[in-house]
């Protein structure tokens, strides 16, 4: 037996336990048909991770950028054990005009997230897609509503509920009792990821369909800066620093803690230091989300100094027999008042996995955890069961930070109803849960 046998059929170490029940055997059946769309940095990462663990056959790729769709082609055609090169569209209404996909996944920028993931599940399709779900709060409702309707299996891109030293954490340090009563979590990005140039706008280039790359977003200038990937520093594409970095550890600590919405949400910042970038997302913000007796607060610079060099993208959870500090590449537990502080660090697979040492962009330390979480939903799939980051799952967590925005905008605090799915007692908040959609698109309803 060898390594990826052993990943798929056992269990090694505390981590791996806890996702043994979902590894799975190669199937004797018919290959799963699959289909992408959104043929940039992540969509083709999260692809080639599918292809290590399951023998898909992947038929259809989707893209805007001709030469982002070419390059995709080949690679998949090289990587598939199959060697087809899929068939291309430039428009995702025509790849799932076939209706012959078993598993549609989206990895397009945020503003594209809805309509395809919708439209997918409508033509018979289960979903992966990335986060946020959605850039306003009614798609993401309308996403939920159409997966329970269609009873579609949909797994949301936020892999730390996969990965293996943060399981770990979860269950031999949270969930054993050794942080005591946790009444305070930070979560925070030190990061200098946000755009700083300010290029002239110019003619979008001849490989990009920029009128449907735009799709239902507002029509602004082309811009290199937005094409490809810095579309994140702009709101009319993404939801700024928390709909990208926040949304995964707050995720995480709302799986690790087995939390739901909160009750309130407020945030502060704004542009503060670099006011001459062509970006408009905030370079400077802290949020709260309120769950009574637990705050959890949310801060991010794209400026200065990180407070902890070792953790600049992470998560401390205070409690009153300990510390935890968490983040995509260690943990490290300190008791209170004596006992043993416990670390850990980030599982790689690169002997295992050869193919990640040299793929281009590849996070690698990211890898194993988004087998794991294909793995996870390949078995959800098959049992037609929810998996661990279900769409209910990624629209709490994708919403709350869109409300945290909302509330920075808005500059009040915004206490949510679950059950009506609405701000209460603030009609203005409400009314922007819906973005305007550029025509011809159409807003899709929760209905």
């Amino acid at each position: 037996m060898n390594r990826r046998q052993f990943l798929r059929r056992g269990a090694a170490g505390l981590a791996w336990i806890s996702l043994a029940p979902h590894l799975k055997l190669f199937a004797a059946e018919r290959s799963r048909r699959v289909g992408l769309i959104g043929c940039g940095w992540y969509g083709k990462s999260n692809l080639f991770r599918l292809l290590q663990v399951e023998p898909a056959e992947v038929v259809s790729l989707c893209d805007v950028d001709q030469r982002m769709l070419t390059e995709a082609a080949e690679m998949v055609a090289a990587r598939q054990r199959s060697k087809n090169t899929p068939r291309v569209y430039r428009d995702y209404r025509e790849m799932l005009r076939e209706k012959d996909l078993d598993i549609v996944l989206v990895g397009t920028p945020d503003h594209w997230h809805a309509l395809p993931s919708i439209a997918a599940m409508e033509a018979g399709a289960d979903v992966y897609v990335e986060k946020p779900i959605s850039l306003d709060v009614v798609e993401g409702q309308a996403m939920l509503a159409t997966a329970r309707r269609l009873n579609r299996v949909v797994q949301v891109n936020t892999q730390r509920r996969s990965t293996p030293h943060l399981i770990d954490a979860r269950d031999n340090i949270i969930q054993a009792g050794k942080l005591g009563h946790i009444a305070a979590v930070d979560i925070y990005c030190y990061w200098h990821m946000r755009a700083r140039e300010n290029p002239p706008d110019t003619a979008p280039p001849a490989h990009l369909d920029y009128e449907m790359w735009t799709g239902p977003a507002p029509m602004r200038p082309f811009n290199k800066l937005v094409h490809p990937r810095g579309w994140r520093a702009f709101t009319e594409y993404g939801n700024g620093i928390l709909g990208d970095m926040c949304i995964h550890m707050f995720d995480m600590v709302r799986w690790m803690l087995d939390l739901g919405w909160p009750k309130r949400i407020s945030s502060t910042g704004g542009i503060l230091v670099d006011k001459s970038s062509k970006a408009n997302i905030p370079d400077t913000q802290t949020a709260t989300f309120d769950y009574g007796d637990l705050q959890i607060t949310w801060n991010h610079r794209t400026w200065g100094s990180s407070p902890d060099p070792k953790y600049q993208w992470g998560a401390t959870f205070y409690g009153d027999k300990g510390t935890l500090k968490a983040s995509v590449f260690s943990y490290d537990f300190l008791p209170l008042g004596g006992g043993e502080p416990l670390q850990r660090d980030v599982l790689y697979e690169l002997e295992e996995y050869p193919e990640d040492k040299t793929e281009k962009d590849l996070e690698k330390h990211v890898a194993p955890a988004m087998r794991r979480h294909w793995l996870n939903f390949l078995k959800a799939v098959d049992d037609r069961s929810r998996p661990i980051a279900d769409i209910e799952q990624g629209h709490i967590s994708s919403a709350s930070c869109i409300l945290a925005n909302l509330a920075l905008g808005l500059g009040r605090t915004l206490a949510w109803d679950p059950p009506t799915g609405s701000v209460i007692g603030d009609p203005e908040a409400n009314r922007f849960l819906r973005r305007p959609y550029r025509a011809p698109w159409t807003h899709p309803e929760p209905g």
